[in-house]
This record gives structure tokens, sequence and C-alpha cells, in this order.
């Protein structure tokens, strides 16, 4: 499925300008797709296909002024691909939630940053169940040069009640080596 086909970036909230919106979607959908092409089997660009995003802003963050915190949020419906074997929400799909690490990013300093991950902590408190609603908060705690760190709580839309929380924290990927020493 063709991700864009379900993306109308006007129908995001937040303040990001539309033009902002639209770059994101322009590199996440041709990650998808690149993925796909490869023909490799998993959940995480099938599940980022059915993703609602709901909002993208950029705001001062509250405890430091002078700084700026982006924020995201998105939505999805825990569906069959996305359980464990006792009917719950996957702790993997729940990681994968936590990686809009790169939006987060890409709306505070206008480029893409995908990286590699460094390190993922997650604390999952409640299960999610088949139909329930997943509401996503991520926002960012540090966005440097060579370290990016965002802080994602996953909520059950329809319980009223946290599900996982989350700190990732990822770095640029190194270039490849063209040779290798033996």
């Amino acid at each position: 499925m063709d991700t864009r086909e379900h993306v109308d970036v006007s129908l995001i909230g937040g303040n990001v300008s539309t033009e902002l919106k639209q770059a994101f979607f322009d590199v996440f959908c041709e990650r998808i797709k690149k993925v796909k092409a490869k023909g490799y089997k998993g959940f995480e660009p099938e599940i980022a296909s059915r993703t609602v995003w709901k909002e993208m802003s950029v705001l001062k963050k509250v405890e430091e002024p002078e700084k700026l915190e982006a924020r995201t949020v998105f939505e999805i419906t825990v569906e069959e691909d996305m359980i464990n074997q006792n009917g719950a929400l996957h702790g993997g799909c729940s990681a994968c939630s936590t990686m809009p690490m790169a939006l987060l990013c890409l709306t505070t300093t206008g480029h893409p940053e995908f990286g590699v991950s460094k390190s993922l902590n997650i604390s999952y408190h409640a299960p999610a169940m088949v139909g329930d609603l997943l509401r996503i908060v991520s926002t960012t705690l540090s966005c440097g040069s060579r370290v990016l760190t965002s802080r994602c709580e996953v909520w059950d839309a329809t319980n009223h009640r946290l599900v996982a929380s989350g700190v990732h924290t990822k770095m640029p990927a190194s270039a490849p080596k063209s040779t290798a020493k033996l």
C-alpha cells in the first residue's frame, strides 16, 4: 500500500508548516517503499503505513524557554498483526512506535536524520488489545549534531490509560567502509 495515498498533510494539526510536513512524508514514504521493494518481511512498514498523523508542532520548551521542543502525535488502531501470543499489543510493536525520533529532529532542524539507534528504554504499564485506539505522543529531549533523544508515551485512547513510555537515543550512521581489513 502506498502511504502517500493516505496522507493529506494539510489535515495534520500543529504549527509546523505544510511544506515541512510534506518534506517529512516524502522521506518517510520513500523509506517504506525501499523496504518493501527489497522484499523484507516485517511489521514496521505495514504498521507505519497505517498510522494517522494528528499533530506536528515546534514549541518553546517549558523548562528552558530558549530551547525548542518538537512534538508529534499520531494514532493507530491495534490490529491482529500487532499482538503477541496473549492477544495484547506486542512489545516490539510498542518499541516501533517510539521511532518518530527522525520526525522530531526534522521539525526542529529542518532536515531528516534517521541515523541508528544507540539506546531504546521502554517501560510497559498496561496491555492494549485488538481494536484499541493508541495515541502516541513524542517530544524531543535533545537534538544535537551527534546525539538525538526523544521521549514517547503510548496511550490507550479507548480505555484512557498509559500503555508504554520510553526514551529513544539515536546517532548519525557511520559511512560504510569500502574495504574490509582482515
